[in-house]
């Protein structure tokens, strides 16, 4: 496209909209990937029965399977720092700061979170089936999915003195207080494990992440919810993967309108200059018609009575029509940026050369 400029604007929305569709469709295909090794994932009860399948499987491991079952500690739980009644065997602590900072260029107060203290209590656990039967989940904090409850939640607001609402005006923050989170995975949850099942040498069973990169989930709510859920996810990525592309290809569209239109501008005033120079080499002819006399001879000098009001080096030599003005060259009215007359302003509609019969 030589000659013609693509702005600034329309390069960044283009590269834009192609970088957001290629991470959008990067996370709708591993969601999708996930999804299709979720349906294919064999189910399980966990009873006596699911150590002499796992038995018989080669490297008694099961790659991806889905378990379901109650949540029970291997030794003493963990207890709530503000709920005595409930017990868990993860607990997570979460203090963060809230506060208002000034945004001088929106001219609003926005939100800011900051996290203060984060920490994280666990106690190995089991999910235990029908007749007794268990299996360790081994790292629960590596997998997705909601399996924790929120046992504690409370605001610490802050009370500000006369003072300290002058220095915040003037420091341009505002604190407003402090949020105290607790979640737990209590004792008791049925919980709905997908991961790698295997049978251990001393008999145990154990869920783990697996191996070959699958996604580890659990989840409180039953499979079917799970895969719901996954669904809506892949599908809203690859609602935002198409929308991306169709927005790179309406910029791709301007663009290649907008080319398409500086082509035909192009060749119209090609064709104009090839038939103003055709009008102009029969010019000569037609007042010699005319008048009598014989064309100038080849290298005669023709006098320039006017130069162009623009250039100041060439004749007038053409007429811009429909106003008639008399005025420039024809090379310095094809570079106008607008077909309009320099005199009077005036839309042109058509050129043709002075001394035209």
């Amino acid at each position: 496209m030589d000659g013609f400029p693509v702005n600034i604007t329309e390069a960044v929305c283009l590269g834009t909209s192609l970088a957001l569709s290629g991470v959008c469709y990067y996370f709708y295909r591993k969601s999708r990937t996930t999804l299709d090794k979720l349906d294919d994932a064999p189910h399980f009860i966990i009873d006596g029965k699911l150590q002499d399948i796992l038995k018989v499987t080669p490297g008694a491991c099961l790659q991806y399977a889905v378990i379901e079952g109650a949540v029970q500690p291997e030794g003493e739980p963990l207890t709530s720092h503000f709920q005595k009644e409930f017990v868990g065997v993860l607990q997570k602590f979460l203090l963060r700061e809230h506060r208002l900072v000034w945004n001088s260029l929106s001219r609003t107060w926005t939100d800011s979170e900051r996290v203060l203290h984060h920490r994280v209590n666990a106690v190995p656990f089991v999910l235990v089936g029908s007749n007794e039967t268990t299996v360790r989940v081994l790292c629960p904090l590596q997998a997705s999915g909601l399996y924790m409850e929120t046992t504690h939640e409370k605001f610490h607001q802050v009370n500000y003195g006369l003072g300290d609402i002058i220095g915040q005006y003037l420091s341009g923050e505002k604190l407003k207080g402090q949020l105290e989170t607790e979640e737990m995975l209590k004792v008791g949850t049925t919980l709905t494990g997908v991961g790698e099942l295997m049978l251990d040498v001393d008999g145990t069973l154990n869920l783990r992440p697996p191996s070959n990169g699958s996604q580890y989930f659990l989840s409180v709510t039953d499979f079917d919810t799970l895969l719901g859920e996954q669904q809506s996810a892949a599908l809203w990525w690859k609602a935002l993967a198409i929308g991306s592309a169709l927005a790179g290809a309406a910029v791709l569209v301007w663009v290649g309108r907008r080319y398409y239109y500086h082509l035909k501008v192009r060749w119209e005033r090609e064709q104009e200059r090839r038939e103003f120079e055709r009008l102009q080499a029969d010019g000569p002819r037609a007042r010699a018609s005319a008048t009598g006399r014989d064309p100038p001879q080849e290298g005669e000098e023709e006098l320039l009575e006017n130069a162009c009001v623009i250039c100041l080096s060439q004749p007038r030599d053409c007429i811009l029509l429909d106003c008639g003005h008399v005025c420039c060259c024809h090379s310095c009215f094809q570079a106008f940026p607008h077909r309009r007359c320099p005199i009077c302003r005036q839309s042109i509609s058509r050129v043709v050369p002075l001394y035209h019969v």
